[in-house]
């Protein structure tokens, strides 16, 4: 939690403008977010929103905005702003949108859906890791996959541009890897449907058991225990 005081705060400013403590708040709003996601190698940017028009607020004498509890600041976000001194408290939420930019995946030349890409399709470049698209970082994960949708050049390559990968399909026999605090237990079942990546499938053990997990790799099932 962190506090900051405005002096006389005023939320319904004639005509849409901001009062003077409104952009006091907002400056340290800002600066907070920048310290608080601040890491080597990483350019942080925040913008910050505005408070919902309609919202009918009585004067403060001192605002302390706060994280409210699990919220993290990245991507769209939120911070709250609570009245802690006034003759009618209030809580209202200020939406951000906080970019962490650093270095990812770019789009070196346009490509149409269906493409394979290659190791010369792709580039180093500054992208938004907070984006909620996933951007990709590792060339290793990219190349060889194919596009699920036409890319254009200088574009950052996200996780959702990429069809996903199917480890097996249905009737295949599996190795099943069940994975718990300090132990792995290991095991063959067949597969009841496709192993798509990022989805859950079915497969029945050799002692007549389903189980539900994550496909990992080629004809692979991990289930977390």
């Amino acid at each position: 939690m962190f506090a900051a005081q405005a002096s006389a705060f005023e939320p319904n400013a004639a005509q849409g403008r901001a009062s003077p403590g409104m952009v006091q708040i907002e400056q340290q709003v800002r600066q907070f977010a920048l310290d608080a996601t601040a890491a080597p190698g990483l350019r942080v940017e925040v913008q910050v929103g505005a408070l919902d028009s309609r919202l009918r607020l009585a004067p403060c004498e001192r605002v302390e905005p706060y994280l409210p509890a699990g919220t993290r600041l990245w991507g769209r976000t939120r911070i709250g702003l609570r009245c802690a001194q006034g003759d009618r408290p209030w809580n209202v939420y200020l939406p951000l949108t906080v970019k962490v930019l650093g270095t990812g995946l770019i789009v070196a030349t346009s490509l149409p859906s269906g493409a394979v890409l290659t190791l010369a399709d792709l580039r180093s470049g500054e992208v938004d890791l907070a984006d909620g698209a996933g951007p990709l970082v590792n060339p290793d994960f990219a190349v060889g996959r194919t596009l699920a949708r036409s890319v254009s050049v200088g574009q950052a390559l996200r996780q959702n541009d990429l069809r996903a990968r199917q480890w097996f399909a249905a009737g295949d026999t599996v190795q099943i890897t069940a994975v718990g605090a300090g132990f792995r237990v290991s095991g063959e079942g067949q597969a009841l449907g496709p192993g798509l990546e990022g989805q859950s499938a079915r497969v029945r053990t050799e002692s007549g058991k389903v189980v539900v997990g994550l496909p990992v790799a080629e004809r692979r099932l991990e289930l977390g225990l």
